[in-house]
């Protein structure tokens, strides 16, 4: 029997399973069954924890999109690994690996998990773009979303700045713009409205999984952006569907530290039906 837990931060839901004891990689025929909100468990990503592969890091992060297709970043995700192996050895600090490189997660007051989640690539290569471009001013047209700036977490993100957010159609331009030819391995999609210099508003359209409750490598990128555009100080609450998380985009380094909470809905064992 394969044991999981069903985890969220702020409503962007994964199916989480340890794998260090052992176990078989999961296919993306797997996955895509795990992650059917009708017939599977249902999840925005399928996360597995497993040994690590970098000295120095406490465990291995795996993230697939519920296609099946690997990610390199999911910031919400982040915060619910590091959680459980805080718990588990009863320390106030860990390092989680990912594809995308080592993430410093801390303890933070009232519950909540602070992630290091590394330095903002802002290079039209890195994001990557089809060709090079000004990454702050992207000049793509998508109904209400105009211009565009590039992002990279670790995964790509385009994020544009709108008047009124709650007014963007979301599900009809965010795919639009994810699969944009700009995009060769496609994007995340941020609409954003800024409230104050320390206050933003979004919403997001993950790459592969659709509208979500939340992005916590979306809104490190979308802090990113509205300091690059004169419209935000370096550290602000991004305002999610799901809930509010504080971003500081460091001078010093570069680095974007993320702190929110994570959740636990419930923990079973998958059904063979599932895993055939």
């Amino acid at each position: 029997m394969t044991a999981f837990r069903k985890m969220h931060g702020l409503g962007n839901d994964f199916v989480v399973i340890d794998l260090r004891g052992g176990g078989h990689p999961f296919t993306p025929a797997q996955v895509t069954r795990i992650a059917d909100r009708r017939k599977g468990v249902g999840c925005d990503q399928f996360i597995t924890i497993e040994p690590p592969r970098t000295p120095g890091a406490t465990a291995f992060m795996g993230i697939r999109n519920p296609d099946g297709s690997e990610a390199g970043a999911c910031g919400n995700a982040t915060r619910c690994v590091a959680a459980l192996l805080m718990a588990e050895l009863a320390a106030d600090a860990v390092v989680i690996e990912t594809i995308s490189g080592l993430l410093p997660a801390t303890r933070a007051a009232g519950g909540l998990v602070t992630v290091d989640m590394g330095p903002a690539r802002l290079d039209w290569d890195a994001i990557p773009l089809a060709e090079a471009r000004d990454t702050a001013a992207l000049g793509l047209s998508a109904g209400s979303l105009q211009g565009g700036v590039a992002v990279s977490m670790g995964n790509p993100h385009a994020v544009f700045f709108v008047d009124d957010v709650a007014a963007v159609p979301l599900e009809d331009v965010g795919p639009r713009v994810e699969t944009d030819p700009l995009f060769p391995a496609r994007t995340n999609v941020e609409a954003v409205q800024v409230l104050t210099r320390d206050t933003l508003r979004m919403r997001v359209w993950e790459r592969a999984a659709g509208i979500t409750q939340a992005c916590g490598s979306g809104a490190c990128a979308v802090l990113v952006a509205a300091v690059r555009l004169g419209l935000a100080d370096r550290r602000a609450q991004v305002i999610l569907d799901g809930g509010p998380l504080t971003i500081e985009w460091r001078e010093n380094d570069g680095h974007v530290l993320m702190t929110g909470p994570v959740a636990t809905s419930f923990t079973g064992t998958l059904h063979e039906s599932l895993l055939a």
